[in-house]
């Protein structure tokens, strides 16, 4: 499902430009899978499944498999229906150079809510 992640964002003009000043690669775990996730200029570049010998990334969002399911249902629960709600209620955990995270805030959150069933966009089929 997270492979899907570039064709999903790329294909929403909108959320590209939202994300046009942003380059950077972040670390997503979801429970004991990670994903590397590179972005150029709001544009997701590359996924790639670890596992990862030296990871380099500018942060981490790490959550348990089930607190993603959740997320990424087709109607999230409340509390599960947010990263800054996930992170409230200490089950995704941020780490690294918050500001990049903080600074696209609402990038990450549409981008990720992407991969929720029945939430693509553009042309592109869940």
């Amino acid at each position: 499902m997270i492979e899907t992640l570039p064709q999903r964002v790329n294909g929403d003009e909108a959320l590209v430009r939202r994300g046009r000043f942003l380059t950077t690669t972040f670390l997503l775990e979801v429970g004991p899978t990670s994903w590397m996730i590179s972005i150029f200029e709001g544009r997701i570049v590359s996924v790639a499944r670890g596992p990862f010998v030296m990871p380099s990334s500018s942060f981490a969002l790490r959550a348990p498999e089930e607190e993603w399911r959740k997320f990424w249902s087709k109607r999230p629960p409340p509390g599960s229906n947010d990263l800054m709600a996930l992170i409230k209620r200490r089950v995704l955990k941020a780490e690294g150079d918050l500001q990049i995270f903080m600074a696209n805030l609402r990038y990450f959150k549409e981008a990720l809510a992407k991969l929720r069933a029945g939430g693509a966009k553009a042309g592109v089929e869940a």
